[in-house]
């Protein structure tokens, strides 16, 4: 915000260029923290699983869709609010759903799900939600979706399996990697949207908030609705609100080509952060009392992200 051209063109490229590729950066190394367990619990808990994802793919694209209608935001802004309620849960959720005493399987469970059914639910909600607004290619959307996650996660995926004998120092090295490039991506989409972000700060931060709090509770809500147990209810609800923001910048960068379609996941990514932190501190001091039942099938904390 204060020094924005040191962010907006590198080596003579412009920087949102790198975009994808540091988004691919973060999607390998989420890639790392997979096994097929992740997708095998399915099997153990498919009610959850069910409930949890349908809830992801509902709520957050409609809510997205009717917040951009009630603040009056038009064109590629609007379409990128939709974007970041279209994409699917966030990795940080894993991290948030263990400290706030939640079903860190099912939280695991979920984000997988959602990120494997990323590229056909998200350019179909984005057809028929922000399609309105601006053109949307939904092919080319689903093929970007497939180069930026789905083959960065599938790669590290077995470079898990393959490469067993650097755990230690994958573990020591990717987060702190994947960390560097989160901060990258956060820095050159404000940079390249800071006029924008300037002249609508209040009200696109305002919306994120009530966007993001609105999966929280909407997600605890239809969990609970559905009869999930409490710790369950939890989960999805943090699930829910917690989006994968950095995929729906680099869909803005790379198929919107629109650096203020990518202002929504920017400081969407700050925010839900901020608001799961504080969610996790509200939780862990209240534990739902079949918490202890729910981490019979979580990992160790050593397994987390």
């Amino acid at each position: 915000m204060v020094w924005p051209q040191a962010f907006r063109q590198w080596a003579g490229r412009p920087a949102p260029s790198l975009v994808p590729l540091l988004i691919q950066i973060i999607m390998f190394g989420m890639g790392t923290t997979l096994s097929l367990r992740d997708f095998a619990r399915v099997a153990q808990m498919p009610k959850a699983a069910l409930v949890g994802t349908g809830l992801q793919f509902v709520i957050m694209p409609s809510l997205a869709a009717l917040l951009a209608m009630a603040f009056g935001f038009s064109g590629p802004m609007a379409a990128g609010i939709i974007l970041i309620g279209a994409s699917p849960g966030g990795v940080a959720s894993n991290v948030i759903t263990y400290l706030a005493g939640g079903n860190v399987a099912l939280s695991v469970t979920l984000t997988s799900i959602s990120t494997m059914l990323s590229p056909f639910l998200t350019p179909l909600a984005m057809t028929l939600l922000a399609g309105t607004y601006i053109e949307i290619d939904a092919g080319a959307m689903m093929w970007s979706i497939v180069q930026l996650i789905i083959l960065p996660i599938v790669a590290g995926f077995i470079a898990n399996y393959v490469l067993q004998r650097y755990a230690k120092w994958r573990d020591r090295l990717l987060p702190v990697v994947s960390m560097g490039a989160i901060c990258l991506v956060l820095a050159i989409l404000t940079a390249a949207a800071r006029d924008q972000l300037l002249e609508a700060a209040a009200a696109i931060v305002v919306l994120v908030i009530l966007h993001n709090t609105g999966g929280y509770l909407l997600g605890y809500w239809g969990a609970r609705g559905a009869g999930l147990p409490e710790a369950d209810a939890r989960t999805v609800s943090i699930e829910v609100g917690m989006q994968n923001a950095g995929m729906a910048a680099g869909l803005a960068i790379t198929v919107l080509q629109s650096a203020p379609a990518a202002l929504a996941a920017t400081v969407f990514a700050t925010v839900m952060n901020v608001s799961g932190a504080i969610l996790a501190s509200w939780w862990r001091g209240r534990p739902a009392q079949d918490v202890a039942a729910s981490r019979q099938l979580a990992p160790l904390p050593e397994e987390m992200p």
